[in-house]
């Protein structure tokens, strides 16, 4: 499955389906209520083409993208009430003085430490390279960098940086750029809350760019604080005709480690193209997709999950196609939500029953469930806050829980329904892990909650 040449087209393809498989596999799993509400419905002069996921801020209410429409035409942010109140707090496209706004955002956001609202634009800005920008909560934005900021069109800084950012304890922003480098080969860059901007990789580094080429998704932090990331390209086994890609592990000082190389086996029965994020389940184990390759289908169509240890040693866990007529789904072009009943869930683009137009392409697509045997947690929303601030914490069969604590500090609760507890930040609550004790056991959170000052 070949992705088009144009590099925004590349940009835009998996984040739009990674954006509707979090937001509505989250929403059918850990909210079980049968009841189905539309909050908004965009009318192109409040925006258009919510591309990616939505964040809960510490406020409450949910801030988001478009990837066009606003007052400009190129795309804007937004806030949204629960209830479904929309404010447009920004129109992207010449907003500010020589375009240095950026345009386009196909990445959500995220809400920092200090409150501010971060993401990137993958083109645009004074550079046309893309953006980073900050936000706050009512809507003035600063571009931090403009990307492709060195002479002659060389780009030697990145560009295209359509991906989300994610942050660091140390309080620094990580994320990718799809092209530029020193080689041309796209990036991994630090950038402070203040705008300072660091190259901490630039691949296609090693021969034959061994290393990987095109890192199209964000990165993920580990708990042992390194970050994990794909490449949709390069590795060690690609060729003029085989793209491969990789998984990665780079540390926050720039060490970059290439943990495994796709198509490492006979006609990528191992997978090909790995462009989405993945995501590190409540073992310690990370679990991705790729859209192509793998064992029930001819080269390259079908696609594969798998499971990568923090240390490199990959297993595929399914191969699509492995149905008559693919009727299993083909071509998870998205990637995994872990659950918190443990289970992972997806979306493939094709497959599944009858066909989805006059040609003979089979179905048109399918939403799946993974089982590994890993147990129910719970998870907070937001993951952070100050004392006396308001948590949602999800799960299942949350009913009868008999206590809630933050790192073993003792805090209030209400349970709202068998999948929602509401509680407050406790006092002397400090960094860590939060636990609910239910009838069925003590479930902890899959990611440590942080006490803001």
């Amino acid at each position: 499955m070949k992705r088009i040449a144009d590099a925004a087209g590349k940009l835009n393809r998996g984040k739009r389906a990674y954006a509707v498989l979090v937001l509505c596999a989250t929403t059918a799993v850990a909210l079980p209520a049968q009841t189905f509400t539309t909050l908004r419905r965009f009318d192109k002069t409040d925006g258009a083409i919510p591309d990616a996921a939505l964040v809960q801020a510490t406020n409450g209410d949910l801030y988001g993208t478009t990837y066009g429409g606003g007052a400009n035409g190129g795309g804007t942010v937004f806030k949204i009430t629960p209830s479904g109140g929309l404010t447009t707090l920004y129109s992207f496209l010449c907003s500010q003085t020589n375009c240095t706004d950026g345009l386009d955002p196909t990445a959500g956001l995220i809400q920092g430490t200090d409150g501010n609202f971060y993401g990137t634009t993958p083109i645009g800005g004074a550079n046309k390279g893309g953006t980073v920008f900050k936000i706050t909560p009512r809507g003035t934005l600063t571009t931090l960098y403009g990307f492709c900021s060195t002479p002659y069109g060389l780009c030697t800084d990145g560009e295209y940086p359509g991906a989300g950012l994610v942050q660091a304890t140390n309080g620094d922003l990580y994320g990718t750029t799809f092209e530029g480098g020193a080689n041309n080969g796209g990036t991994v860059f630090k950038i402070t809350p203040g705008g300072t901007l660091t190259t901490l990789y630039n691949f296609c580094a090693q021969s034959g760019c061994t290393d990987g080429v095109q890192p199209d998704a964000g990165l993920v932090l580990a708990a042992n604080g390194d970050f994990y990331g794909t490449t949709w390209a390069g590795g060690a086994n690609s060729s003029a005709s085989v793209a491969g890609g990789t998984v990665f592990k780079i540390t926050p000082s720039g060490t970059l480690t290439t943990l495994y190389s796709f198509c490492s086996r006979s006609a990528c029965s191992d997978g090909e193209y790995p462009y989405v994020g993945l995501v590190q389940a409540t073992n310690g184990d990370f679990y991705g997709t790729t859209p192509s390759g793998g064992a029930n289908c001819l080269y390259p169509c079908g696609g594969t999950l798998f499971k990568i240890t923090p240390g490199g040693t990959l297993t595929t866990l399914y191969s699509f196609c492995s149905q008559s007529g693919c009727t299993d789904g083909e071509s998870p072009v998205a990637g995994l939500v872990q659950a918190t009943d443990g289970d992972f869930y997806g979306t493939t683009a094709g497959g599944g029953a009858g066909h989805c137009s006059e040609g003979s392409d089979p179905g048109c697509g399918t939403v799946f469930s993974l089982s590994v045997g890993l147990g129910p947690f719970v998870k907070t929303t937001p993951a952070f806050g100050k004392v006396g601030a308001v948590v949602k914490i999800l799960g299942t069969n949350l009913t009868g829980a008999t206590s809630v604590s933050f790192n073993g500090t003792a805090a209030g609760f209400t349970v709202v329904s068998p999948s929602l507890i509401t509680t407050t930040v406790p006092v002397g609550a400090t960094n860590g892990t939060i636990q609910v004790t239910t009838p069925g056991g003590t479930l902890a959170s899959n990611l440590a909650f942080r006490v803001l000052p």
